[in-house]
């Protein structure tokens, strides 16, 4: 891994509580998911722009998300659950059903613009 740490949490959105009707095919919940939140200070420190795509790599995988800025403290990101933050959790649920979804230490780095979030069936 070549770019900066940061400390992962997934939960749910209320914008996913709202959508709760709409297929997890549709273009809006594939935006939503693929949708990661990072503090203003550390985009600027990793040259990342708002709206700009950046690669998430974890101990178990990786995925392209649109990086935008929000509040949330400096070191940390946040991603809505979804199909994307599956690959990068892992399958450890420790006994619970779900894998650990907080405090995911992954790094960070800015890709290419022609290489956006990939939606869909096999997106990473």
């Amino acid at each position: 891994m070549t770019g900066k740490r940061f400390i992962m949490n997934a939960g749910r959105t209320t914008k996913q509580g709202q959508q709760i009707n709409i297929s997890k095919d549709s273009p809006e919940y594939l935006a939503l998911v693929t949708t990661l939140i990072m503090h203003a200070d550390d985009m600027k420190e990793a040259g990342i722009e708002s709206g700009g795509t950046v690669r998430v790599r974890s101990d178990t995988g990786e995925g392209l998300f649109q990086c935008k800025e929000g509040k949330v403290p400096s070191g940390m990101i946040f991603v809505p659950y979804g199909p994307p933050t599956c690959r990068l959790m892992g399958q450890n649920t420790d006994g619970t059903g779900m894998p650990t979804s907080k405090g995911w230490e992954v790094e960070i780095e800015p890709v290419p613009q022609d290489s956006g979030p990939q939606t869909g069936e096999g997106a990473s």
